[in-house]
């Protein structure tokens, strides 16, 4: 099962890019043909993750954020990509990113190295935008999850996060890369105090992410974390996190019992907000039956 969404996808320049997603699609199909009984039954083998997803434009002009997600014989995984606002090309960096990584994952096999994959393909997804801007300025963040039985394995570089929803807390587990990171070391060490490093106007800044020609590395999980019945893993855009308290969050995900209902109510919660800046905002709920 795959699935890819992104909005405005009919305006010209994107025809390509869906066309390259009805090609996955078209891939899926042709594998699970070439494996026959034996790929079906290792696809049954794996739990069943429930998804549910959401998105909004907020007050931007158009949809930067761009996401996926697909189920084979390896595992469930989920993708999103923010592609950066204040660049001239973000939304093709974030359907670029997106689209290498669902390409590569629907080539994978049953025992292939999970955290290698997340690595290499983290690597190729940088040069495929880099090829894709031609010198354009452009880039985008990204966050994945891959669930196989009660073993998560992510991925992650920008301020997109991903967070597990566990008993009421919230537990994080990745970490943002922007300044506000640099600074906080900073006030750790003694060198400026916590107000100066509050009031750093560049705090929000990327120092990394993919479609930069200094792109360092994502950062992987190398040892799977654990799940528990009940857990939700989380995928969210900053417009999510940056719009929704914990305890807004922790409201929707204690009264809602479906991945989907969450996500849709988180979004709509957003939307009645109207906050004047709202960006984009894409948030992905995961739910294993572990």
């Amino acid at each position: 099962m795959i699935n890819i969404l992104a909005s405005d996808a009919w305006s010209s320049p994107y025809i390509i890019m869906l066309a390259f997603a009805a090609a996955i699609t078209l891939l899926i199909a042709i594998r699970m043909q070439v494996r026959g009984t034996a790929g079906i039954e290792e696809h049954a083998s794996h739990p069943k993750v429930c998804i549910g997803n959401g998105q909004t434009i907020g007050a931007r002009s158009e949809q930067d954020d761009y996401f996926a997600s697909a189920e084979t014989p390896v595992g469930t995984m989920a993708v999103l990509a923010d592609g950066i606002s204040g660049l001239d090309y973000g939304r093709i960096s974030s359907m670029t990113a997106v689209s290498t990584f669902m390409k590569r994952f629907m080539a994978m096999e049953p025992g292939d190295d999970i955290p290698t994959f997340l690595e290499t393909t983290a690597k190729q997804a940088n040069r495929d935008i880099m090829q894709e801007l031609e010198g354009a300025r452009g880039g985008t963040t990204l966050v994945t999850a891959i669930i196989d039985g009660d073993s998560l394995y992510w991925g992650a570089v920008g301020d997109s996060v991903l967070v597990i929803y566990r008993d009421g807390t919230f537990l994080p587990v990745n970490r943002k890369h922007t300044v506000e990171v640099l600074l906080a070391n900073r006030v750790l060490a003694g060198e400026i105090t916590k107000e100066k490093a509050m009031e750093d106007p560049q705090r929000h800044q990327l120092i990394n992410y993919l479609g930069y020609d200094r792109f360092e590395n994502i950062d992987i999980g190398e040892t799977p974390f654990q799940l528990r019945r009940g857990d939700k893993v989380l995928l969210m855009s900053d417009g999510v996190y940056n719009a929704l308290t914990e305890i807004e969050l922790e409201d929707i995900l204690n009264d809602s019992a479906a991945p989907d209902e969450a996500a849709e109510q988180m979004i709509e919660r957003i939307e009645n907000k109207r906050i004047r800046h709202q960006d984009n905002a894409t948030v992905i709920i995961m739910e294993p039956a572990v």
